[in-house]
């Protein structure tokens, strides 16, 4: 069962996720034109070995089911920010690679995607409250995804 105080915590984070993704979805559609789901895709793919990734993995890393990131794909693709390619070691496979513009449409709405997380997400917190509540919050992550460790 449940009490108040786990209820209470369990709204809170809701709460505090869907705030803060709303901010950040409206400044980088305000400056760049750039929806948070596109913004996710293009930094999975700009930290990945050649810039690609097998479309299940994408989906993965972003938190999407295979057809909803399709679907996120086929928009970015007519945007011109992503391009799909057969993966040469499974002719079964694609994969999805970033292209010059997707890569440039990241650079200019970093700052302020990063600008955004500070103010809306780290300033409320010391260094130390944040190291606990990425430890806190590790501990209900994906077991297959590393925690970063700096």
């Amino acid at each position: 069962m449940v009490d108040a105080r786990g209820m209470r915590a369990w709204r809170q984070l809701l709460r505090a996720h869907a705030h803060v993704t709303r901010l950040l979805e409206a400044e980088l559609d305000a400056a760049h034109h750039l929806p948070l789901a596109f913004y996710d895709v293009l930094v999975q793919l700009s930290e990945a070995p050649g810039h690609q990734l097998r479309m299940s993995e994408l989906a993965h890393k972003v938190l999407l089911s295979r057809s909803g990131l399709t679907r996120l794909v086929d928009r970015m693709e007519r945007e011109g920010l992503v391009e799909r390619r057969s993966c040469p070691s499974d002719a079964r496979g694609t994969l999805a690679t970033l292209t010059d513009a997707g890569f440039s449409r990241l650079r200019d709405a970093s700052g302020t995607h990063l600008r955004g997380v500070a103010r809306h997400v780290l300033s409320h917190f010391t260094p130390e409250e944040q190291d606990i509540i990425a430890e806190l919050l590790g501990r209900l992550g994906d077991p297959e995804i590393a925690p970063a460790v700096h």
